[in-house]
């Protein structure tokens, strides 16, 4: 499948699911997030946020998916969806074909940037005898799921370079790890942010498989050449040279004027941005290792920020935390008349 063929059905696929982005309006305003797979980043990172909102008194339901492009999907059509994790590369590419296919112009309307986040590497794991990228010609390839940006970029990745595996096979990275030990595979892509959890948690023998680098003229000129430090895995003692893309986090330019539905989910974004902006330090602290490498500042080209991120920045505004403040603990009479002495003597 072409890339415009890919994005054409995507739109395609917002248009037929419009009335069910309208049903969520008669319904309790929720929040949510659309991720990833069970094993990747992003599906941490919703994790970490939704526990920002957790101190807040307030829930963000973290969803699994298939990755980048189902998550843009949902942003627009998916009800009490108001954020989806995308890859730059697959933003990117809506951008150049919006300009000459009215369809895919109209599947990104009203899609806003809530942040910038950090870079993802592409991770190709391979047989050991597979020592470049341009040796996975004529080779068996997964290249992740339809819906996914690792499926897109995988597909631009080859394309660019001008390889022709022998198999492209739309296979998810947690399904194509035991393909490949068992000899059915020879490398499948994962775009994740390092340390992806799929080859943290899984055993991999270093003496058959190795992250294949990833260094090409072409693909270091569109991506951003990036290095896996040693013991990342591991299976991966030493560093790994390879390319990196944006991951960003998308919402939807709700109107704070407009329905009940628009005005809540308004307000959940604002309410979500002030918490990010107060609590980076703690989730570069506590949570996932990637939080550390968040540049705020970084927005991709050709894209907008929320009106109800900027809303919820503004140093005037106030999220609508729910949560009781703790009580304070009462004193026994004994207690009380013990302080109050204490205080009359020695001031308190």
């Amino acid at each position: 499948m072409t890339m415009l063929k890919l994005l054409q059905r995507l739109a395609l696929g917002i248009c037929a699911g419009s009335a069910l982005a309208a049903a969520g309006q008669a319904q309790d305003t929720q929040m949510s997030i659309m991720t990833g797979s069970p094993t990747g980043t992003y599906i941490q990172i919703g994790r970490d946020l939704n526990n920002l909102m957790q101190q807040c008194g307030q829930s963000l339901e973290v969803v699994e998916s298939a990755g980048s492009l189902e998550n843009f999907l949902g942003v627009r059509q998916r009800s009490n969806t108001q954020f989806g994790i995308v890859q730059s590369d697959v933003l990117e590419y809506m951008q150049t074909f919006a300009s000459d296919d009215p369809a895919v112009a109209r599947a990104i309307a009203g899609v806003r940037i809530a942040f910038p986040l950090y870079e993802e590497e592409v991770h190709i794991l391979a047989r050991n005898d597979i020592a470049s990228f341009n040796d996975l010609t004529g080779k068996r390839v997964a290249i992740g799921v339809e819906d996914s940006g690792t499926f897109l970029t995988a597909s631009l990745m080859l394309s660019l370079a001008g390889i022709e595996p022998s198999e492209t096979l739309a296979i998810a990275p947690g399904d194509a790890l035991p393909q490949l030990q068992a000899g059915d595979l020879d490398a499948f892509f994962y775009v994740a942010g390092a340390p992806a959890t799929l080859y943290s948690e899984n055993e991999i023998d270093a003496e058959q498989f190795h992250l294949l680098p990833i260094q090409n003229e072409t693909l270091e000129a569109v991506y951003t050449p990036a290095t896996l430090a040693g013991g990342t895995y591991d299976f991966q003692p030493d560093p790994v040279e390879l390319v990196a893309v944006k991951a960003v986090l998308m919402t939807y330019e709700f109107d704070p004027r407009g329905n009940t539905y628009h005005q809540a989910s308004c307000r959940g974004v604002s309410d979500l941005s002030s918490l990010l902006l107060t609590g980076i330090d703690t989730l570069r602290t506590d949570g996932h290792a990637k939080w550390q490498a968040v540049d705020l500042t970084d927005i991709p080209p050709g894209w907008d920020i929320s009106t109800c991120v900027n809303r919820g920045l503004d140093p005037e505004y106030q999220p609508n935390c729910t949560q009781p403040a703790p009580e304070t603990p009462q004193d026994s009479e004994a207690n009380a008349v013990y302080r109050r002495n204490i205080c009359a003597a020695l001031g308190c």
